[in-house]
C-alpha cells in the first residue's frame, strides 16, 4: 500500500473500495458478522468493533467495505493502514478527525512504540467523545498484542471483537470464482484448481494475480487454462 504521506494520511475512498471489497463479496462470513458491520458502518449501532484474524481472513476487505457502506449512506469514512503511519500516528489520526467513522488496519504495526501508543489512546477518548466510530482490527487479541500501555489494551479490549477463521479449501475456490466471475475473466475448472494450489492464503496477492490474468487473457485473447497460466507464471 502507498504511504499517503505526512500530511495526507486519508486514503481516497474511491481508491480503496473495488467491488471485491464489498460486504457482498464476502465469503464465508460468520453468522451476523456482516449485519453488525453494516449497521455500525451506517450509524445504526455505536459498537466500536474488534476485527481479530491471522493474515489472509479478510480483515482488510472487511474494513474496507464499512467505509464503502459508510460512504453509501452519507457518512465520511476514512481508511487507515498503520504500517504506512506507524512513527507518526498522532499526526495521521489528528488528520482523520472529523470523519464519521474511522478504520484502523494492522494494530501489530504500532503495538510496542511508545509515542503511537499514546497518541492511539488520546485519539480513541477524543473520538469517542466526539461521537465517531472507530473500527480496529488485528492479528491478536488486544492482550496477546505487544501493546506497553495498559490503558490503550483496556480500551481496545472494551471493543465488540469480531473473530475471523480463515477459509477452507471449498470457500477458497468460491472466492476466486467470484472474483474471477466480477472481471469476466473466465478460468476453467482445472485452472481454477492449480492456481488454488498456488497461490497459498493471500488474499491481496490473490486479487492482484487475477488482475493480471484478466489483462494478459484479454491480450492474449485466450482462456485461462492450465497451460496458459505455466507459461503466463513462468514468465516470472
Amino acid at each position: 500500500m502507498q504511504d499517503p504521506g505526512p500530511a495526507g494520511p486519508q486514503l481516497p475512498l474511491s481508491l480503496r473500495t473495488a467491488p471485491d471489497q464489498r460486504f457482498d463479496a464476502y465469503v464465508a462470513a460468520p453468522a451476523g458478522l456482516l449485519e453488525q458491520l453494516q449497521a455500525t458502518a451506517a450509524g445504526e449501532s455505536e459498537d466500536w468493533l474488534y476485527l481479530v484474524g491471522a493474515p489472509g481472513t479478510g480483515k482488510t476487505h472487511l474494513l474496507l467495505a464499512s467505509c464503502a457502506a459508510a460512504d453509501a449512506a452519507g457518512r465520511r469514512a476514512a481508511y487507515l493502514p498503520l504500517q504506512a503511519a506507524a512513527g507518526r500516528l498522532r499526526d495521521a489520526l489528528v488528520a482523520l478527525e472529523g470523519n464519521a467513522l474511522i478504520a484502523l488496519d494492522g494494530l501489530e504495526h504500532i503495538a510496542g512504540d511508545r509515542d503511537d501508543e499514546v497518541a492511539l489512546f488520546d485519539a480513541h477518548n477524543r473520538l469517542r467523545a466526539a461521537g465517531s466510530t472507530l473500527l480496529y482490527a488485528a492479528v491478536d487479541a488486544p492482550d496477546a498484542l505487544a501493546i506497553d500501555l495498559p490503558d490503550l489494551r483496556s480500551r481496545l479490549s472494551q471493543c465488540t471483537r469480531l473473530v475471523l477463521a480463515p477459509l477452507d479449501e471449498a470457500d477458497r475456490r468460491e472466492l476466486l470464482r467470484q472474483r474471477a466471475e466480477r472481471r469476466g475473466l473466465v478460468i476453467e475448472d482445472a485452472a481454477l484448481d492449480w492456481l488454488l494450489r498456488r497461490v497459498g492464503r493471500d488474499l491481496g496477492g490473490l486479487t492482484s494475480l487475477l488482475d493480471r490474468l484478466d489483462r494478459a487473457s484479454l491480450a492474449a485473447k485466450r482462456r485461462v487454462t492450465v497451460p496458459f497460466l505455466r507459461a503466463l507464471l513462468a514468465a516470472d
